[in-house]
């Protein structure tokens, strides 16, 4: 006997389908509350924070006992992103990467800044990264005895960094250092070298300065031979003309200059 097939309703349909759902739903809340409640359990607290990487400037053991307050739930629960904020926020470090290690410790690998100038007024305690980027620390703890004073406008740190790496090797040619170097909020460079001679660079970028400094470098020893001095006797000039530069020796007058001229 052939049986008809019976239709099922739409409405006991979508009661089927709406009851799988629900059972769906149901199964997921209670998943999440028993992982919730099993991340919470005291076997899970936090033991410790292993600290990784860069430790020049900062001691492990005070990292550990500085922040260890500071963290809040277990192992599971921890807001790993406010453990990083709190290592970035100690002097020196640059980045921490906060991972965590089962069952019951943090491991926390730390980049420090390294510092290779000397950023804003001398009187300041900020300081620039290698990676042109200013922070503040205590620059009595600085390795290196003799760090450049760099300055300008906010933002623009690591545009004067490059500039330094690029006249660093140009007057080292001549067996000079660079001290400092500065650019004004008006765009216009200023270097002071080893020396303590001042030198009016101009406005422009990386190309036109060092074309400047070529032109300058090229005569600046015949100049200076020419009034019997070195060249650490220059104790200013001015490569903002076109054509020329103007330039001062120590012990060497204007009225020396111009008859030197005629």
């Amino acid at each position: 006997m052939n049986h008809a097939m019976v239709a099922i309703p739409l409405d006991v349909r979508l009661m089927n389908v709406t009851s799988m759902l629900l059972l769906l739903v149901f199964l997921a809340l209670a998943f999440f509350s028993a992982a919730w409640g099993l991340s919470r359990l005291p076997v899970f607290d936090i033991k410790g924070v292993v600290v990784v990487g860069d430790v020049t400037h900062n001691n492990a053991v005070t990292l550990r006992a500085d922040v260890l307050p500071h963290l809040a739930g277990t192992l599971f629960s921890v807001d790993l992103a406010r453990v990083r904020e709190a290592f970035e926020s100690v002097p020196w470090v640059r980045s921490a990467v906060v991972r965590r290690q089962f069952p019951d410790r943090l491991q926390v690998a730390l980049q420090e800044h390294r510092a290779v100038a000397y950023w804003g007024d001398e009187s300041e305690s900020r300081l620039l990264n290698d990676f042109g980027e200013v922070f503040e620390a205590n620059v009595g703890e600085v390795e290196q005895d003799l760090l450049p004073q760099l300055a300008g406008p906010q933002g623009q740190a690591a545009e004067v960094l490059a500039m330094y790496r690029l006249l660093v090797p140009m007057f080292e040619a001549v067996d000079v250092g660079v001290d400092a170097v500065e650019l004004s909020s008006g765009g216009s460079w200023r270097v002071r070298l080893e020396t303590d001679a001042i030198l009016e660079l101009g406005r422009g970028g990386e190309h036109e300065i060092s074309m400047r400094v070529q032109r300058f470098l090229a005569t600046l020893d015949q100049v200076v031979t020419r009034y019997r001095r070195r060249i650490d006797s220059v104790e200013s000039a001015d490569l903002r003309h076109e054509n020329g530069y103007a330039i001062r020796l120590r012990g060497v007058s204007t009225t020396a200059l111009a008859a030197a001229k005629r």
